[in-house]
């Protein structure tokens, strides 16, 4: 019964120690929540891009076959254009002007002729070819040769240099995309671009959900932090009297023996940042660039001070 009494005893001082070190008005909060600033879903980008590059892909193909199911048309060279041009054979045309290309002449024989392509006589009675300008000169030669002709505007003409510019879309998106991977395998999101940019994850104020509670053992260690939170939480108390806050707080022990969870659980106490980082971020093969993190480490500290940052 003694025994049984002294245990009781010790697990109720116990219990009383952890309620001392439990923030007043806080719920008890467990769990872990990680936010990176440069997470970005490229998959998803990508998955945007391929979809639209489809759908006008698709629109196109109609289009084309839209354009097919009016007659076959053969394209013509302009010596050919001329000949049949002297020789009174077109009957009427249609030229699409275009802002971005030349003139597009769709023309149609009085009656259908033969041309030779890969050795073989091709029967045509509509052909198409570009011309490189039209002036008075030529209008006149059309109107001598009696041909019906009007010139209208290409509408599709945004349509077609969007198209013809699609495939370099698509091999800009791929080649984002591989950059982006070959980024974060070389060491986070930042990736190999940014060697002099700090690669610590940030735990916004709120993020942070450990507290003293989670931390078992370790009494001393938690009785000496107790002084920073309460610098941290009413810094102008300490300062009123001249104090100062340590510029930093060596932790020692083994691995795995809480010194991570000890800091997570001074940030969250005392409802700060929290910046996380290890010392072989800083270390490098390029001179300079471990330096350049550092200072960049802390001038993300400074921006979002009060805060703790964790080596």
């Amino acid at each position: 019964m003694e025994e049984q009494k002294k245990t009781d005893n010790k697990r109720g001082s116990d219990s009383e120690k952890r309620r001392s070190f439990q923030r007043p008005g806080k719920p008890r909060r467990s769990g872990q929540q990680f936010k990176s600033d440069d997470d970005f879903n490229w998959n998803k980008v990508l998955k945007v891009v391929l979809s639209w590059s489809a759908i006008i892909l698709l629109v196109f193909l109609v289009m084309t076959l839209f354009k097919g199911a009016e007659g076959t048309r053969v394209e013509l060279s302009y010596t050919e254009y001329e000949q049949l041009l002297k020789s009174g054979q077109i009957a009427q045309a249609t030229i699409k002007k275009s802002e971005l290309t030349n003139y597009d002449f769709d023309g149609e024989l009085k009656s259908p002729s033969t041309v030779v392509r890969g050795g073989k006589d091709v029967s045509f009675q509509k052909f198409t070819l570009t011309l490189p300008f039209i002036d008075s000169s030529v209008i006149q030669e059309w109107t001598k040769q009696q041909i019906r002709f009007s010139i209208v505007k290409d509408d599709n003409t945004w349509i077609n240099a969007l198209v013809s510019f699609l495939p370099w879309v698509l091999l800009l998106a791929v080649w984002l995309i591989i950059m982006r991977r070959m980024q974060g395998g070389a060491g986070g999101p930042r990736g190999i671009f940014s060697f002099g940019k700090s690669r610590a994850k940030m735990l916004n104020e709120g993020a942070v959900k450990v507290t003293f509670l989670d931390v078992a053992g370790a009494d001393e260690a938690k009785m000496e932090l107790m002084e920073i939170i309460e610098f941290l939480k009413e810094p102008s108390k300490f300062q009123k009297l001249g104090g100062k806050i340590p510029k930093g707080v060596l932790l020692l022990g083994p691995p795995g023996t809480g010194k991570t969870l000890l800091a997570r659980a001074v940030a969250g106490e005392a409802g700060v940042p929290f910046f996380s980082i290890s010392g072989a971020d800083f270390v490098e093969m390029f001179v300079g660039v471990g330096a350049s993190r550092v200072r960049d480490l802390f001038e993300q500290g400074k921006k979002s001070a009060p805060c703790i940052i964790f080596i």
